[in-house]
Order: C-alpha cells, then structure tokens, then sequence
C-alpha cells in the first residue's frame, strides 16, 4: 500500500523524468537535466530525496530560481515553483536572456489562467516561445516529513500560525487568503492520495471555514468532467480503494496544554530542545566539550544531522523515552565493538607459521572469514556513522535535560494533565532557582491553569511569584481569556485522563562507567499509555459512535453528495483510515500519540492507517512567542 510519502516522491520523480511514466528498467542512461526551484520547492524536496538520487535520476545541477545563473545550452531545464507573481518574472528574465534551451515549467500548485497568459506573452516578447515544452500544474503544495506526516509550510510558516489565525485585528480578506492557502495545500493532499474523504470538524471554529471551502473545492472538481483529478484509470487505484477516509478537521483551539507540554520520548525532544526541521538537526560537532566553549567564548563547530526514514535507528527509536534510546545506542555501540574486534582478531591470525595442512585450513577458513568481512565494511561504516550520530544527538539533548531539569518537568505536567496531587506546591517549585528556565515555567504554569480550577487570589499569588522568576507574563492574559471562552467544553471532561508516569531504576548498562552517558541525576520515566485530547477526537470519529459524546454535533461533509446532504448517516461502518489534520499548528507529541494509539487498534483482519497534518509545526518555544504576540494585542488593546 503506497503511503502519502510514496505517493508524493513518485509524483517528484516522474516529474524529474520531464514528465513521462517512470520506466521500471534503468537500463538506458538518463537524460542530464538542470533542477530550477524557488525556497517553496526545495523545502518539497529536500525531506524526500537525497542529492545522490537526484544526480541517479539525471540532475546534474540544481540551483535556486532567484540565484544569478549561468546560460547552459542543450540541456532541458526542470523549473519547480510556486507561482507567484516574483517567480514569474524571474522566469520571464530568463526567457528574454536565453538561458536554456528547453524549458519544463512545473508549478507547484495551479497557475491562474492570467498568470498563464502573461507568461506566454513574456514568451513571445522574448521569441523562444517554441523551447517552451511543457507546462504543468503539479499538486504537491505540501511537505510530507514521515510516510504519515506532514506539514503545509515551513518557509514563511508565520503565515499559516496559530497568531495569524487567531489574532484581534485580522481582516476579512486577510483570514480568507489564510484559508484558501490551507485548502489548496489539502487538496493536493488528496489529489495525491487519489481519495475523496468524509470530512468531520467542529463547528464555529477556523477549522469549519477550512472544512466548507475544502468541501466545495472537492465537489467542482468531482462535477467537473473535463478536469476531474479523481478519475482513477485502473491501473492507479487510490490509495484506499475501497474505502473513503474521514478527513478529522479541528483547532489548535481543542488542546492548548499539549504544545507546551514538555516531552519525554526522542524525536519529540529533538524538536523541542534542538529545533528539528524538515527532518534534518544541528548539533554541536562535541557536545560533550560545550561548556569549555562557553567558557572560553569560542564558536563551537556545528553538524547538520539527517533524521529521515533510510536510518533504521532513528526509525525504531523517535518515539521511544530518552532513557530507552540512550540505551539502544550504548547497545549498538557494543555491537559494533565486537564486530571490530573479531576483524581485528583475523589480522593477528593469518599470520600463521608452518607448512602443516593444519595451518592451511586455517588459512582457507580466514580467507572466506576475511572475504565476508571485507563484505561487510561498507555495512559497518555506516553503522559506526549513524552512531556516532545518534550519539552527538542524545549527549546533546542529555545535557538540555540535565542544565534545565525537563525530566522533571515532564513529570509533573503528567501529574497536573491526570489530576493527581502534586509532592511540592507550585509556588515552591516556581521560586526554585535551579529549575528549569523561566520559559520552562511559564509552560508549567499555563498547563497548570488550564488543567486546573485556579482562584482569582491563587492567580494573582502565582503571577507574583513568576514576575520574580523573571518570566514574560505577556501570555497570560491571551490564556485567560481563551480559558473563559472554552469553559463550557473544559468544566465538564477531564482531557488529560489517564496520563502519568512511574520511575523506575536506571538501566544498569547506563549507570556503569562504560556508558557514554553519565545519567547522573536523570529520571527514568516510564509514561503511561493515554490519548491526547485530539487521538480521542479521532477514536470517537473513527468508530462512527453516535450519542452522549463530544463529537455528536460536528459537522458531516461530503463532497460526493449534492448539496444538503450534511447528515450523518446511521449505523455507518467504522473508517479504517483517517486523515488528522490540526488547523493553527501541530506537535510532535500528538503525532506520536496517534501512531501509538493506532498501533494498538491494528489486528489480523483489519489494517488502520492515520496519517497526521497540521498547517505548521511548532515546538513550545514558538508556540509561546505567539501567544505573546496575542497577550500583547489584549494588553496593549
């Protein structure tokens, strides 16, 4: 089955293949090319195909579209843009200065018909309206980060933000562009997946909006015979042939506690204390040696690690607690150990004296010994570098957990989110100066209020002690207000129920001298499995449950029906697909929720897939820049 991944990379490919079927016999050498893209593009490409596999497919160059560039001659040249009104007249520059050949212009999503008509008049101004050979509209407006997961922008994501969304002053026109950007990008989505989903939101929220337009969007193209994207000839079923997916449509607004949450399991906090972006990190080249550059204020050497799906560590372990990964690499590491001791060991013995047929079997046996590790080397190579890699990232986030104390943080958010009483008071914590960062918590304190029924005079006790901290209180006010809104849906469920974690004992392997990693001081939390506010949205949605639950009035879209039909229908069979996609930015924690709580749904007859979207991805700390942003406008207002 392909995923929305697959799918987008052989949409890439075949357009990298000038737009042709992609043979499957590579036998002929392939056409050279150049690869033209703006920042729109590359960020597309980037997180799926590696530079090697460019130059496999033919591109020999590839280079921005607003960079100065050469003339190069008889070489097709692949443009993969956005377009835009500069994109355009770039590109007309290039037609009136000659600068190739043949041009394939790839749009990454539509082009209007007047942009179009502009740029053929900019063709026949310049008379190279004949190198002109293709022109395509490619729906592929989004960036696919894991084979379910993706993100609709990550240049300008400020666009698309939670601010942007919810800000006081924002203009009609201004939320309408908002919305129509989100919806083009879902519908490439869905172009992509060859489906028409079912769609499921709550009402009165940013996420209707996204959810009507989108509808209408999916119906003109349905009734439109002669650009119909969803004609599926035989030979390219859909990815769900048989079933529609639901698309779940919801605001950030449903959960505001998760993306301040701090987190406990490895890719999450990747993107919370190293800022992981489309897929890629960067860490310090010794983490290890950090505080001596501190100290001596030298500029410490940077690395630029990739974190995609070709690396099988990073694969079984980005959503495993840091212990457990901190564990995983001390294991490997011993594995590569003794693989190279046993090559070490071949080298002492072939040195073997005498002529005895004793020695010669010997000699036979290490030779095929030596063969097969002369095979492996390649193999082995890499796996030093991944570990060597891994082991740069984890020492790098250890020392973020040891410097601000996150385990411990984690902890205690468990314990607000699930109710249970806390061993300290908060006031105490807050004024602990070894604690965390003042970021870390004001995090704790939002989490706090919103979890939980604070009075007027606790507030005021608590804001006190957060000013002495020296925290920026600017968020609050967006949150109490936002509090006051929402008090309906949050009085009477307890989102967070179930969550918490236990300790338990450090792994042995890591407190032993031989670890890489000193644990000292670090909790080994065990979390609990729960669903996250939204995972729950999704189970309920997913069972088709009707009656008594918090899904019962969202709104039922489908765009296959003609207009009015908005009723859910009775006794429908549960979705075995879904498409969960966060309006306002989403996290690394929820997608990880859902794939756990996915995991455990799956069984011999049934296969269950979601796949999770959100306009952008936020870690808290940008999260709570914006709610600055939004406390402000209250304040200043």
């Amino acid at each position: 089955m392909a995923t929305l991944k697959d799918r987008q990379i052989n949409a890439i490919k075949q357009m990298l293949n000038l737009n042709q079927p992609l043979q499957k016999a590579i036998s002929a050498e392939p056409v050279w090319k150049l690869l033209i893209y703006d920042r729109t593009g590359q960020d597309i490409i980037s997180p799926l195909i590696s530079i090697r596999e460019l130059r496999e497919m033919g591109v020999t160059l590839h280079i921005q579209l607003h960079s100065d560039r050469d003339s190069i001659p008889d070489v097709p040249a692949i443009y993969f843009c956005a377009a835009t009104e500069e994109n355009l007249g770039r590109i007309a520059q290039d037609f009136q200065s000659g600068l190739y050949d043949v041009y394939h212009l790839n749009f990454i999503s539509p082009i209007s018909r007047q942009k179009l008509e502009d740029l053929a008049a900019a063709a026949l101004q310049a008379g190279c309206v004949a190198n002109i050979h293709k022109v395509y509209d490619q729906y592929l407006n989004f960036i696919t980060l894991e084979d379910d997961m993706f993100v609709l922008k990550h240049q300008n994501s400020d666009a698309l933000s939670y601010y942007a969304i919810n800000r006081a002053n924002t203009q009609d026109f201004e939320m309408e562009g908002i919305m129509d950007s989100i919806v083009d990008s879902l519908f490439a989505v869905f172009v992509t997946l060859g489906t028409v989903p079912i769609i499921r939101c709550p009402k009165n929220t940013a996420a209707e909006m996204v959810a009507r337009k989108l509808e209408k969007k999916l119906r003109e193209n349905l009734w439109d015979a002669r650009n119909n994207l969803f004609h599926m000839d035989a030979t390219q079923t859909g990815a769900f042939s048989f079933q529609r997916p639901l698309l779940v449509l919801l605001d950030r607004n449903v959960d505001m506690a998760t993306p301040l949450h701090h987190t406990w399991t490895y890719q999450a906090l990747a993107h919370d204390v190293l800022e992981l972006a489309l897929n890629r990190v960067i860490v310090e080249e010794d983490p290890a040696a950090e505080q001596q550059h501190l100290a001596s204020g030298a500029k410490p050497k940077l690395k630029a690690c990739d974190l995609d799906s070709r690396d099988r560590f990073w694969c079984t372990h980005k959503g495993s607690p840091f212990p457990t990964v901190a564990e995983a690499i001390q294991e490997e590491l011993e594995q590569y150990r003794s693989s190279e001791e046993e090559i070490k060991k071949l080298k002492t013995t072939m040195g073997i004296e005498g002529e005895s047929d004793d020695a010669f079997s010997m000699v036979n046996d290490n030779t095929a010994k030596l063969t097969s590790a002369v095979n492996s080397l390649p193999q082995l190579l890499e796996k030093k570098r991944l570990i060597d890699m891994h082991t740069k990232i984890a020492t790098s986030i250890l020392n973020y957990i040891k410097a601000r104390r996150l385990d411990s943080f984690f902890e205690l958010e468990e314990k607000i989110m699930s109710k249970q009483a806390l061993d300290r008071a908060l006031v105490e914590l807050l004024k602990d100066p070894e604690f965390g960062l003042p970021e870390d918590k004001m995090r704790l304190f939002i989490i706090y209020y919103i979890c939980s029924n604070v009075a007027d005079a606790e507030f005021k006790r608590l804001e006190e002690t957060l000013k002495e901290c020296g925290c920026d209180l600017t968020p609050l006010p967006y949150i109490q207000r936002w509090k006051s809104i929402m008090k309906s849906t949050l009085a009477n469920t307890n989102q967070y129920e179930g969550s918490g974690t236990k300790t338990v004992s450090m792994f042995s392997k890591l407190v032993s001298q031989g670890s890489s990693f000193v644990m000292e001081g670090v909790k080994n939390l065990v979390v609990k499995r729960h669903n996250l506010p939204v995972t729950k949205i999704t189970e309920q949605l997913m069972e088709c449950r009707s009656g008594g639950s918090e899904v019962d009035d969202y709104l039922y879209l489908d765009p296959k029906l003609l207009k009015g039909a908005d009723v859910v229908p009775k006794n429908r069979a549960p979705f075995q697909d879904a498409i969960v996609f966060v309006v306002g930015g989403g996290n690394y924690i929820e997608y990880q929720n859902l794939v756990d709580f996915i995991k455990s749904k799956q069984s011999a007859n049934s296969i269950r897939r979601i796949i999770y979207g959100a306009s952008t991805l936020t870690n808290a700390k940008q999260f709570l820049k914006q709610l600055s942003l939004l406390g402000e406008e209250i304040g200043g207002a």
